[in-house]
This record gives structure tokens, sequence and C-alpha cells, in this order.
């Protein structure tokens, strides 16, 4: 039996769960901690969100549990990802394979650069019916012109024969995702799905995402750093800071009552989130270099009106605040005079 952190349910089993995840980056300026003890559960047909700035560890934690950390110079320190019961991270690279674009599929941040400008879009599509089935190029395409329809691709047949570059930044998208459930996998990672998309081409990749994942009952995994995408489409939010978890609660608990200093700062910095007409909210300073942590909170540096009171001695420890919903236990962040 195990307790989902951003649920306080039990459950037997759920299809994903990562425990006390550590991972390295060896340099020429020291070592880069870039994820340090992070937890997490997913389960089955549920969408999770993994929300921070630029820099706060979201893709590293997400590429560690698929084998997709460069080694060197990367390194996993510590913790497990269990799939379905079986450990991620110490499984023979095989089984790993096998596992990683049939029962888990990733759809990365640039489409552009993620789909190869040298070979046919069908070409692409078909490789994991490909290795993962053992289909054969003609049985494999009509697949993938159900899959490219299925996203809404006018034209598929035609559209198999095109190059990336014959297709706009929506569409190409349209393709990743297509490609990353063309196996029907039971886990979907999508890190930064929206990035560089104008507001009404977002909109319409997170719809699709959400339809395909009910027409499919997969669970999904949403890398990002935008509070307003995360209220509309997760059940459960883990916030990141410095590699860390600093709270973790479901979606509406998290936007009624954000206990952290971080999470509430970056509410502030959502205009949809405020008052018509308010000064829009800017977090100071930036994020801090990970090869030169100092002991204590990570986020003391930038929290202007409750950082006198933050740790500096050890880094806070996650507490249970309310029913599933979890918190770093640090007197600053947690100050009820901050804004």
């Amino acid at each position: 039996m195990a307790r989902l952190p951003g649920t306080g349910q039990a459950i037997r089993m759920p299809l994903l769960e990562v425990s006390n995840l550590r991972v390295s980056f060896h340099t020429r300026n020291g070592i880069v901690r870039a994820v340090s003890g992070v937890s997490l559960n997913v389960e089955k047909g549920a969408t999770v969100g993994i929300v921070g700035e630029s820099g706060s560890g979201k893709s590293v934690t997400c590429y560690a549990m698929l084998g997709l950390v460069p080694m060197p110079p990367g390194r996993i320190d510590g913790g497990s990802a269990l799939f379905d019961g079986k450990d991620l991270l110490t499984m023979p690279p095989a089984d790993l394979r096998s596992i990683r674009g049939r029962r888990i599929s990733m759809i990365f941040q640039d489409p552009m650069t993620s789909l190869n400008p040298t070979l046919k879009v069908g070409t692409q599509l078909i490789e994991p019916l490909q290795i993962h089935e053992g289909l054969s190029r003609k049985a494999a395409l009509p697949r993938a012109a159900e899959a490219l329809a299925a996203v809404g691709i006018r034209n598929p047949e035609e559209r198999l024969n095109q190059y990336p570059h014959e297709f706009s930044g929506g569409m190409r998208q349209r393709v990743m995702i297509a490609m990353a459930l063309i196996t029907r996998p039971e886990l979907l990672i999508a890190d930064e799905p929206t990035t560089a998309l104008d507001v009404t081409i977002q909109k319409q990749v997170l719809d699709l995402i959400k339809e395909r994942q009910r027409a499919l009952g997969t669970a999904v995994i949403l890398v990002t750093h935008d509070l307003a995408v995360v209220s509309e489409v997760c059940d459960y939010v883990n916030v990141m800071y410095a590699g860390r978890l600093v709270e973790s609660a479901p979606v509406d608990t998290l936007f009624r009552d954000p206990r952290h200093a971080y999470t509430r700062a970056l509410m502030r910095s959502v205009p949809s989130l405020q008052p018509k007409g308010a000064v829009l909210h800017t977090i100071p300073g930036t994020p801090p270099d990970l090869a030169s942590l100092t002991p204590g909170c990570a986020f003391r540096p930038r929290n202007t009106l409750g950082g006198h009171l933050c740790l500096t001695d050890r880094e806070p420890d996650l507490i249970e605040v309310s029913q599933g919903h979890f918190v770093q236990n640090c007197p600053g962040c947690l100050n009820h005079g901050l804004a």
C-alpha cells in the first residue's frame, strides 16, 4: 500500500511511483545537483503537472526516468522510478528500450528539432510500430495515416509523404502527439508541449492531448512553467524549485490554498489569475546556481517578504499540511504575511 503525494489517498499500486530521485551533472564548474530527492506518483489515467521556472529540474526528472540523461556528464545518484512495479532506473537497457516508446512515450519541447528534417513524416511516424510491433512499412503506413487523422490533420495519406518543414508549428506538434500515441502508451510525458505556439494553437494542442487521453485511457505527466495551463488540465500539481519539490497538492487545493512563498509568487505572476488592471508581479532575482547551493531554503534569496525567517542550516522537509497537500516546512516560505 502506497500513499500518493498530491492526493493523500491510499492506493495499491500507482502506474508510476518515483521515490527520492537524485540526478547530478559533473561539470568543469562543479557538481550540478539538478534533481534532489524528488518523489511523485502517477495513477492510471490521471494528469500530473510538474511546474516551475526554467532550470528547476522538471525535464531532467522525466529524462532520468526514461534513461535519456547523457552519462557522462550526468549521473543517477539514487532513488527509484517504479513503472508497473519495475524500476526504470536499474532495469537492463534492452528492457528499458522495450518500454520507452511503447508503454511510455514522450513529447519533446521543440517539434522542429525533434523531427528529423531529412526524413518524411510517414517514415518517422511508423518507426515505433516497426521497432515495437514488428510491422512492415506496408502494414504500418495505414496506422500512421489513422494516427494523423486522429490528431486533426487533413489528407493524412498525402501528408505522410511530406517533410517536417512543410508543416506549420502547430501541425508539427500534432505530428509529435500522433507519434507519441501511435503505440497506445500507458503513460505520456508532455515536456512543454505548447512552447513557442500562439495562444489559439496552445489551446488546440492541450484539448487534443486531453481528447486522446480520454480515448486511450493514457496517464499524462505535463511539464510546464505555465500555471494557467496547469489549472485547466491537471488533476495533481508538483511545484519544483532548484531541483526540489516545494509543494504538491490536488489542483483545486493548490489554487485555493497555496502555502509556499514560491507557489504564491508564481500565481501572482500569471495575468489571468489577477484582478484586471493590477500591476503584474515579477519574482526578483534569478534561480540559484545548482552547482553552488548553500544549506538551507533555496528560495531564501528571492523571498523578499519572509526571507529573513527562512532556514539557513538545513534543507526544509516536506510536511502534510492538509489531506494530500504537501509543502516544504520553511518558516519564511510559510509566513502567512506573504501576499
